[in-house]
């Protein structure tokens, strides 16, 4: 399917790119975060869980961890056995609860305890990358630090002609560009919901698409 006119120009672009998420968030009012916290530091943990689990798997376990230890000075003296057999039900429990304990250490150690609000200082902590870093930043502190690439993102992305870059970390800084700043926190959330609803993978799921009209990817079904 060949691109619309209106798809060339930056203001044409611009003005897509407004259309897309206003038609998102009229679909998807109540996208949101899946993974549960209540600050910073659960947010911060549960990301590092979620690596290779679901989103739901992680809910699971955390309820436990957090009232086993609510802060990083108590997770950061915490036994790696007790810590591993908490965590276990999302796989890589020994991996993860090793990188659960040391990153508490280096926020003990480094942070006085309190969970950094920079992209910069979070990827100093062990196993924190940027995607990471930004989705702690952008949803335990509202402030938009950029644009969480998970998987969701990445297809729809792609299939927005938005950037087909392979890499997260590029994609992520090619969005940056051309998605305002405004739309940053909530791009995720109406994204990745939109993902499981419609832009599925191997094929999307068309029929009703809430932006359909606003998408030339040539991988449409009908």
């Amino acid at each position: 399917m060949g691109k619309p006119e209106w798809s060339t120009g930056e203001n044409r672009k611009s003005e897509r790119i407004q259309a897309i998420f206003d038609a998102l968030e009229t679909a998807y009012p109540d996208a949101r975060l899946i993974l549960h916290f209540s600050n910073p530091f659960e947010l911060l943990c549960a990301a590092i869980l979620a690596a290779r689990a679901t989103d739901k798997k992680v809910n699971e376990v955390t309820p436990e961890l957090f009232q086993n230890y609510p802060t990083p000075q108590a997770l950061a003296q915490a036994s790696f056995e007790d810590v591993a057999e908490i965590v276990r039900p999302t796989g890589y429990y020994r991996q993860k609860a090793r990188r659960l304990i040391e990153v508490s250490q280096q926020l003990v150690k480094k942070f006085q305890g309190k969970v950094p609000k920079t992209v910069e200082e979070l990827t100093i902590l062990p196993g924190v990358g940027r995607k990471t870093a930004i989705m702690v930043i952008n949803h335990a502190y509202g402030i938009p630090a950029g644009i969480v690439v998970d998987t969701h993102v990445f297809r729809i992305a792609q299939r927005l002609d938005w950037s087909h870059q392979k890499n997260t970390d590029k994609m992520e800084h090619e969005l940056r560009q051309i998605i305002p700043e405004k739309w940053w926190i909530r791009a995720h959330d109406l994204l990745s919901f939109h993902g499981r609803a419609h832009c599925k993978a191997p094929k999307p799921k068309c029929a009703g698409c809430p932006i359909d009209k606003l998408c030339y990817s040539p991988d449409k079904t009908r």
